[in-house]
């Protein structure tokens, strides 16, 4: 929201109240308080008559420094307040005060406000100047309509640019961009968002979260260019800067405070087919599709059914369909018995026509008006109501139809929807309606996850969800929602993923081939390849089928070679989720994130980095033409062995069975034996491929085992031409094999053969420990 006119003018209607200089300071318990007047006080009678604002300062945990802004503090605000913090301890901090200022430090991040006039605010990791804020920048905004604002303005150097804030799919430098933080069904083409996320990092190795649930308005670079703004409605305002040695410590260091991502069992890795959304089907439909891909050799892991598993006018009901799946117990088990798991459609809706309608409205379960009444409308399901989860019955009732269908044999839900919440209603717990209506997703998912948890087991639940806000990773998988059919759609879809993964969130899908309207048969290929280089893959569609030999018969031999590819390397990328699971990192990483040094990466949204090692660049054109960026260093195509030196761009042109899949030097990566199923025992039989090591560099690598937990470990260093390789766990065969570098010499410990993928060392049984001169 923007309060001024230009640089000089505040806009008509509006009164900004900007602190101007330190008046008194008080330190008790690891928090330290600012009173500031809005002028300065040449004598006493400047108290009278006037307002101050209140600035707290303290820290929820190691490096976070949190800042809490009031202008009347006695304000009610009702639930949600703030984002629920997983890690709200009273940080150790210190607090340093002089003549001139003072400066309260948490871990390596401090702030310290001048006390000289004008006020001045300074952020720092180490003492190096991360942002700042004071006169000017700071300001309560009174405006004539009696609405009040709490408005911030932090720095932006030269150079910095700004990432994140949810899945957003417009520019993915947000420098120059009005961002409001808003759930809304928008699709993938314009500026809403599904996930909105009050959440920023810069490439300067911070972030910035603003602890509200509610709207959040951004003006990134785009009212002050060298600032980046943002309010929320309201007498106070709290928000925290976010320090680490890294981009990836600042990730870690948020997500401790908003929830690390859940670790998704290992089959929800492999490739998922669905029904599509208005397409006609039934059981014969579905095993035409399954059998069809058996008997193609195309290894499928997950059958989906979207929306008309259930009646039309009767979302959710969560009842079958009886015209068209007349048992479907049975046929669950069938398509269970062939090795497939089952997930299902639903969304947080409850239509008029629904026999649960009744039952939710008797007893409480729905959103109600402030008469009392049942909200309702017929935007998507006609006379709908929205399940009210402030409500502990509604959840177990919402949750109950679940555990039910999971008896049935569902494995997973995709939960769709949450967006579009009113906010002229009243809920069970008394929530604030402007409050829920970012939140209400976080609801919504968790009941879900949790069911899926308690009949599964913990480290077996996994959904499909489109809606979220901060604290929403904790319950993945979540995809990019309606994209279409088109190369700008699929660009757009991974800004949007590499966005969220900005975000906190660690695992991301998107529509191979587009959800709106159907893809060419080149358009379909070229997103095969993203598609089953991302995080999950799932086929879908709206009007038409996904099957690849409705586009043609070379789709059915892309999609086999990338299904398998994706199952061999499994050992790595479940070893990558463990670590995206444990440290609160993206699988799918933007490139500023993995070279933050590297000033050609700060606006890279073409490419990514798969895990830590791995980079992929998709092609999003019908001529197969590829520009992409190699950082310095040695990097080996992962498919052809060709190696080429970083620090340029590279123009090549590339068939549908290959793409730019390219390995940073050093990097260990486990390879599998199984090329047919996503979930297998990763360190059986496994190859570690070594890519072109550096004289004096270490290098490791680990098998995990299905909770992520290291199996089998690797480690080595090349010293004076000498691989010492180093092994620990228990595994039976395994293999080193060594690409990109010299003829080996002698082995000790094992032998060598010549194979595909280079020079292979073959381990003596029970060997641990080798010695390969090179």
């Amino acid at each position: 929201m923007k309060f001024s006119d230009g640089y000089w003018m505040t806009r008509k209607g509006y009164e900004v109240l900007s602190p101007y200089e330190v008046h008194s300071v008080e330190t008790t318990g690891g928090k330290l308080r600012v009173y500031a007047p809005h002028r300065h006080l040449e004598h006493r009678g400047n108290t009278l008559n006037e307002a101050l604002t209140t600035m707290e300062f303290d820290s929820p945990t190691a490096d976070v420094i949190r800042v809490r802004l009031y202008h009347h503090k006695g304000r009610k605000r009702l639930s949600p307040d703030t984002f629920p913090l997983l890690a709200d301890g009273a940080s150790d901090v210190s607090i340093r005060e002089d003549e001139a200022s003072v400066t309260l430090t948490s871990g390596r991040t401090s702030v310290t406000i001048a006390k000289a006039h004008p006020l001045k605010i300074t952020y720092a990791y180490d003492g190096r100047k991360l942002t700042g804020s004071g006169f000017r920048q700071t300001a309560f905004v009174r405006a004539e309509d009696g609405r009040h604002h709490f408005r911030e303005q932090l720095d932006l150097a030269v150079g910095e640019t700004v990432y994140g804030l949810g899945e957003r799919f417009s520019a993915f430098v947000k420098n120059g961009q009005t961002v409001d933080i808003w759930n809304q069904d928008g699709g993938t083409a314009s500026e809403q968002a599904y996930k909105n996320v009050p959440f920023y990092v810069t490439n300067r190795g911070y972030g910035v979260f603003v602890n509200h649930p509610e709207l959040v308005s951004f003006e990134v670079a785009s009212e002050k260019v060298s600032k980046a703004q943002f309010s929320v409605e309201g007498e106070r305002l709290e928000y925290m800067i976010v320090g680490g040695a890294s981009l990836k410590d600042v990730l870690a260091n948020y997500t401790s405070l908003t929830g690390k991502p859940a670790l998704p069992p290992s089959w929800t890795f492999g490739l998922w087919l669905t029904t599509s959304f208005t397409t006609n089907y039934d059981e014969e439909t579905v095993n035409s599709f399954i059998d069809g891909m058996a008997a193609r050799d195309l290894p499928l892991s997950v059958f989906h059914f979207d929306c008309f598993w259930m009646k039309e006018y009767q979302w959710c009901d969560f009842a079958w369909d009886e015209r068209v799946f007349p048992d479907p117990q049975g046929m669950l088990a069938r398509l269970k018995a062939k090795g497939l798991k089952i997930c299902v459609w639903i969304n947080p809706y409850i239509a008029q026509r629904s026999p649960l309608f009744d039952e939710g409205m008797e007893n409480g379960y729905l959103l109600k008006r402030p008469d009392g009444s049942v909200w309702q409308w017929d935007l998507w399901q006609y006379g709908m109501g929205v399940v009210d989860f402030t409500n502990p019955d509604a959840c177990r009732w919402f949750g109950d139809k679940l555990r039910a269908l999971v008896d049935m044999g569902v494995d997973s839900f995709k939960t769709d929807f949450g967006e579009r919440i009113p906010t002229d209603v009243v809920y069970h717990d008394g929530s604030d309606p402007q409050q829920m209506h970012n939140y209400y997703t976080q609801l919504y998912n968790k009941v879900v996850f949790e069911v899926l948890e308690e009949k599964l087991g913990r480290g077996q639940a996994a959904l499909f969800a489109r809606s979220a806000t901060a604290g929403g990773q904790q319950f993945p998988v979540h995809w990019g929602g309606d994209c279409e059919a088109t190369y700008e759609s699929m660009a757009e879809s991974l800004r949007g993923g590499l966005s969220l993964g900005l975000s906190g969130f660690g695992f991301w899908s998107h529509d191979i081939g587009g959800f709106e309207q159907s893809a060419t048969p080149d358009l379909y290929k070229r997103w095969v390849a993203f598609g089953l280089l991302s995080s999950h893959s799932r086929l879908h569609g709206s009007t038409s089928y996904r099957v690849p030999w409705l586009f043609d018969e070379e789709a059915v031999d892309v999609l086999r070679h990338f299904t398998k590819l994706k199952a061999r390397l499994m050992p790595y990328l479940f070893g990558q989720a463990a670590v995206a699971s444990r440290q609160g990192l993206p699988m799918m990483r933007a490139m500023v994130l993995e070279f933050g040094e590297d000033a050609a990466c700060d606006y890279l949204d073409r490419q990514y980095m798969l895990g830590d090692s791995l980079l992929v660049a998709p092609i999003f054109n019908e001529t197969g033409e590829s520009a992409y960026y190699l950082p310095k260093g040695t990097w080996t195509h992962f498919l052809t062995g060709e190696r080429v030196e970083g620090g340029t761009w590279r123009h090549e042109r590339y068939d549908y069975m290959s793409l730019p899949l390219f390995v940073r030097e050093g990097a260990l990566i486990p390879v599998g034996r199984e090329d047919a199923r996503p979930d297998y025992d990763y360190a059986d039989d496994v190859t570690f491929h070594l890519f072109a090591p550096k004289e004096g560099a270490s290098f490791a690598a680990a098998v995990p085992d299905e909770r992520g937990d290291a199996r089998f470990a690797v480690s080595g260093r090349l010293e004076n031409g000498i691989l010492r390789i180093e092994t620990s766990g228990v595994s039976g065969a395994w293999r080193l094999a060594l690409r990109g570098v010299p003829d080996v010499a002698a082995v000790e410990g094992g032998s060598a053969e010549d194979g595909e993928d280079g020079v292979v060392i073959v381990p003596a049984a029970g060997a641990n420990l080798l010695s390969i001169r090179l």
